[in-house]
């Protein structure tokens, strides 16, 4: 009794902490999906892995450092049915990170769409759509 009455106060006390907002406007899906991307302005094509993606952007690893604010050129490859698709879109680095993937050792980055014609976009939303159930 005598401990649960020195505890008492604790209960009346008002609870602090922190408090983590969710701040993306679109939920993302966990997928991996590869990705070719290539440079705006540039013609060499390289490869990288699509971890998760919203109606916004996509977080992706690729093998080289990039800096924030480029413009790539994306296409994401997935399978609809028997075939294969794709979802073109130029998108911008918004931010990004060493990756914690030991075997790649490649850099993580969260990229934001920045041009995507409509056929691409209903694409990525029937993408979704599928994964998200």
């Amino acid at each position: 009794m005598d401990r649960l009455n020195e505890n008492k106060h604790l209960l009346s006390q008002p609870k602090t902490g922190v408090l983590a907002i969710e701040k993306r406007k679109h939920p993302r899906f966990s997928v991996e999906l590869p990705l070719d991307y290539s440079f705006v302005d540039g013609k060499e094509i390289y490869g990288g892995i699509v971890a998760n993606a919203s109606q916004g952007g996509v977080l992706v690893y690729l093998p080289e450092k990039i800096e924030i604010g480029t413009l790539l050129k994306i296409e994401i490859f997935y399978v609809k049915g028997l075939e294969l698709d794709t979802i073109k879109a130029i998108a911008k680095v918004v931010w990004s990170d060493l990756a914690a993937i030991e075997s790649w050792g490649e850099h993580r980055y969260g990229l934001q769409f920045q041009s995507i014609d409509e056929k691409d976009f209903s694409r990525l939303l029937n993408l979704l759509k599928e994964i998200g159930k």
